[in-house]
């Protein structure tokens, strides 16, 4: 079924008028029809059914009916991850937000080459897309966060802003994966992921002093995107059910 992502406004509504990039995609290229069932999602965890109320020369309308699944993990998992390449950082948002990562954290480390460390205004909004198109595509409830890029030192110093276990990925780390109980709420993750150079001397010595722990995901030097979307696919497939 095809999913639309509307705003968290929107959704409160009864119906949804949809125009500009996304009514040419829904009404030209995949060529809905009135009558059709879609997925409403407000990318925030939300979701309901919808049925195409009527197709207009430039724009479309869906009215929404009753509550539908959200899709969404069990585990809260958000990535602290150093900006890949930007060719290949689209694809890493892509691929986090189809496995169900909730928010992708841009992070600046030691050894990131230069123009992986800045990320602008429109290259943060063209990955905010990106992952837009992913929940469409794969039909979950949440659109992650996509924020950056912030000093690694000073994410980790803000106290009360991770909710549950903080692990980095580093190759002296264990082969085990984190372990996360069923609690009493969904539980949450964080993934430090840092460049393919690895992390440096001062950074080892921060989460040493924070006590984090270290997982590794093998021998072979992994890409940052491939790392990031690995390691997220097997925590969540690991993670307690809702």
């Amino acid at each position: 079924m095809t999913t639309i992502v509307v705003t968290p406004i929107e959704f409160d509504g009864t119906e949804a008028e949809i125009h500009g990039d996304a009514f040419h995609h829904l009404f030209r290229v995949k060529r809905l029809r009135a009558g059709e069932s879609v997925r409403v999602v407000d990318g925030e965890g939300r979701a309901r059914r919808g049925v195409v109320a009527r197709v207009e020369r430039a724009h479309g309308v869906v009215a929404f009916a009753g509550a539908e699944p959200s899709l969404e993990p069990g585990l809260r998992l958000e990535l602290l991850v150093a900006p890949p390449k930007p060719e290949r950082a689209a694809w890493m948002v892509e691929k986090a937000t189809e496995v169900g990562v909730a928010a992708i954290r841009l992070i600046a480390t030691g050894r990131a080459a230069r123009d992986e460390r800045t990320y602008g205004h429109a290259q943060l909004a063209r990955l905010r897309r990106v992952a837009v198109a992913a929940v469409e595509q794969c039909g979950r409830a949440v659109v992650p966060e996509i924020t950056g890029v912030h000093p690694l030192a000073e994410r980790l110093a803000q106290e009360g802003l991770f909710q549950g276990p903080v692990v980095v990925l580093d190759a002296a780390g264990t082969a085990a994966p984190p372990r996360l109980e069923a609690g009493a709420g969904s539980p949450s993750l964080t993934l430090v992921v840092g460049p393919e150079g690895g992390w440096d001397e001062e950074e080892h010595a921060l989460f040493e002093r924070s006590r984090l722990p270290l997982w590794s995901l093998g021998e072979r030097v992994l890409r940052v995107e491939t790392a990031a979307v690995v390691a997220a696919g097997i925590a969540l497939a690991l993670a307690p059910s809702r």
